[in-house]
C-alpha cells in the first residue's frame, strides 16, 4: 500500500489537536474541517489547511458525508481519520471514502459490520471462544418471545437496544412484573435515538467492573494488545475516570483477558486499533459486552504505559506497515486520565460559555489533551468535553499524588467545569483503595456526596 500523505481529520475538538500533532511528526500533511460553530478553533491555525463543512449543526457539518468527501478531494487527501463519534464508526462512509479512493484510517466495512449490532457481535465473540454474559441468542424482536428467553437466562437482565451506545435503549428489569414495561421503554428509547428499536438480552452482573483491551491489527494478520484499562467510573454510562493498567487483575485473569482479546482481533482479521470491552465480576469472570471499532478517548492512557502512539500506529497500518511483535511492548507504571468538562461539577449540566482564563498544568509526566484557550467560546451544540488530563506515575499512588497536583495547578474561569468534582475524587477513599463498580456515582447528587 502507498504512504499516506495527507489525511483529513473528520472531527472537532481535542481529537482534531492530538492527530495533527502525530501527523506532523510523521512527516505528514493535515486538513482540519470545521463547522460553523467551530471557526475560532485553535487548532484550525494549527492544520496544514483548514475547510468549513457546513452549519452549526452536526447533520450539516460533521455527519455530512458528500461535504466531508468534497473537502477531502478539493484539498486533495489521500486518507481520512475519523477520530472518535460522528462518521467514526459509519459503514456508508467507509464504503464511500473507498469508492473516492480515499483511506479510511480504521477497520473494514465487513468487520465494522460483524460488531456494529451487538447481537451479531456477541454471535462472533461466540465463534471467536470469547467468553460472553449469558443471554439471548441474537436480537428478540417482540414483548413475548423476550419474557420468555429472560425466564431461560434469569433475573435480573439487561434489555439493551441492539443498535445501541452511551447508554441509550437500555434497562435493568429485576423481575417479571417489570418486563413488559420496561422493555418496551427501552426499545422506544433505542427506535427514536437510533432509528432502530430492536432489542437483545443480557443477564445483569451486579457490581461489575469495566475492563478494556486496547488492540491493534495489521493487513498481514497480526494483532497486538496495548494493556487493559479500568473505566469503571461513570456517570450515566458515560466514562469519567480511567486508569491502565486495572489492579483490580490478578496475572491471570489480565493474560487470559490480553489472549482473549488479541485472539479475537486475529479472528475478524482487524485492521486498525479497536477496544473490546468487557465487565468483570467479583470472581474474576469476564464477559466480552462489545467491540469498538475505532479510537476510544480514553486511549492517552495506554500511550503513556506503554510509549507507543497510538495514532501513529493507526496510521502506518492504514499503509500497509507491520506491527512490532507482542514481546516488544514493555508496559511501566501507572496512568489515569480525568475528562474535563463544560459541565457543572454538582449536576453535571452543560455549561457553554466563554472561556476567560485557561491555565492548564504542567510538569513531568503530566499530558493535556485540548483545544481550548482563554477567550474560546464553549459552543453549546456539541458534547461538553473540553479537554483531558492525563497523568504517569511509577504506580497507582504515585500517579494520584500527580494528578491531585495538576489538577489544583489547572486554572479556568468564564465557565464551570468538572474539576471540582476530579479533585474530590482524588481525594474519595473508596477510589483511592480502589472500592467501586460501574454503579458507584448512580446516587450521587453533588459533591458533597464524595
Amino acid at each position: 500500500m502507498a504512504e499516506i500523505k495527507k489525511i483529513l481529520i473528520a472531527n472537532r475538538g481535542e481529537i482534531v489537536q492530538r492527530a495533527i500533532r502525530t501527523i506532523r511528526e510523521m512527516g505528514k500533511k493535515s486538513v482540519a474541517v470545521y463547522s460553523a460553530g467551530d471557526k475560532n478553533a485553535s487548532y484550525l491555525k494549527h492544520a496544514d489547511e483548514a475547510i468549513c463543512i457546513g452549519d452549526v449543526k452536526s447533520v450539516d457539518s460533521y455527519l455530512n458525508i458528500p461535504a466531508i468527501i468534497t473537502a477531502a478531494e478539493i484539498t486533495g487527501c489521500d486518507a481520512i481519520f475519523p477520530g472518535y463519534g460522528f462518521l467514526s464508526e459509519n459503514q456508508d462512509f467507509v464504503e464511500i471514502c473507498r469508492l473516492h479512493n480515499i483511506k479510511f484510517i480504521g477497520p473494514s466495512v465487513e468487520v465494522m459490520e460483524k460488531m456494529a449490532d451487538k447481537s451479531k457481535a456477541k454471535d462472533e465473540m461466540i465463534k471467536a471462544g470469547v467468553p460472553v454474559v449469558p443471554g439471548s441468542d441474537g436480537a428478540v424482536h417482540t414483548v413475548e418471545d423476550g419474557r420468555r428467553i429472560a425466564e431461560e437466562i434469569g433475573y435480573p437482565i439487561m434489555a439493551k437496544a441492539a443498535a445501541g451506545g452511551g447508554g441509550r435503549g437500555m434497562r435493568l428489569i429485576n423481575d417479571e412484573s417489570e418486563f413488559d414495561q420496561l422493555f418496551m421503554a427501552a426499545s422506544s428509547e433505542a427506535l427514536a435515538a437510533f432509528g432502530d428499536g430492536t432489542m437483545y438480552l443480557e443477564r445483569f452482573i451486579n457490581n461489575p467492573r469495566h475492563i478494556e483491551v486496547q488492540v491493534i491489527g495489521d493487513s498481514h494478520g497480526n494483532a497486538i494488545h496495548i494493556g487493559e484499562r479500568d473505566c469503571s467510573l461513570q456517570r450515566r454510562h458515560q466514562k469519567v475516570i480511567e486508569e491502565s493498567p486495572a489492579i483490580l487483575l490478578n496475572d491471570e485473569t489480565r493474560a487470559h483477558l490480553h489472549a482473549v482479546a488479541v485472539k479475537a482481533t486475529k479472528y475478524l482479521n482487524y485492521e486498525g486499533a479497536g477496544t473490546f470491552e468487557f465487565l468483570a465480576d467479583d470472581k474474576q469472570n469476564i464477559y466480552f459486552m462489545e467491540m469498538n471499532t475505532r479510537l476510544q478517548v480514553e486511549h492517552p492512557v495506554s500511550e503513556m504505559v506503554s510509549g507507543l502512539d497510538i495514532v501513529e500506529w493507526m496510521i502506518k497500518v492504514a499503509e500497509g506497515e507491520e506491527l512490532p511483535s507482542q514481546d516488544k511492548i514493555k508496559f511501566r507504571g501507572h496512568a489515569i486520565e480525568v475528562r474535563i468538562t463544560a459541565e457543572d461539577s454538582n449536576t453535571f449540566l452543560p455549561c457553554p460559555g466563554k472561556v476567560k482564563q485557561w491555565f492548564v498544568p504542567g510538569g513531568r509526566n503530566v499530558r493535556v489533551d485540548s483545544h481550548v484557550y482563554a477567550g474560546y467560546v464553549v459552543p453549546p451544540y456539541y458534547d461538553s468535553m473540553i479537554g483531558k488530563l492525563i497523568v504517569w506515575g511509577r504506580d497507582r499512588n504515585k500517579a494520584i499524588n500527580i494528578m491531585k497536583r495538576a489538577l489544583n495547578e489547572f486554572e479556568v474561569e468564564g465557565i464551570k467545569t468538572t474539576i471540582p468534582f476530579h479533585q474530590k475524587m482524588m481525594d474519595n477513599e473508596d477510589f483511592i483503595s480502589n472500592n467501586y463498580d460501574t454503579k458507584y456515582l448512580e446516587n450521587y447528587k453533588s459533591l458533597d456526596d464524595l
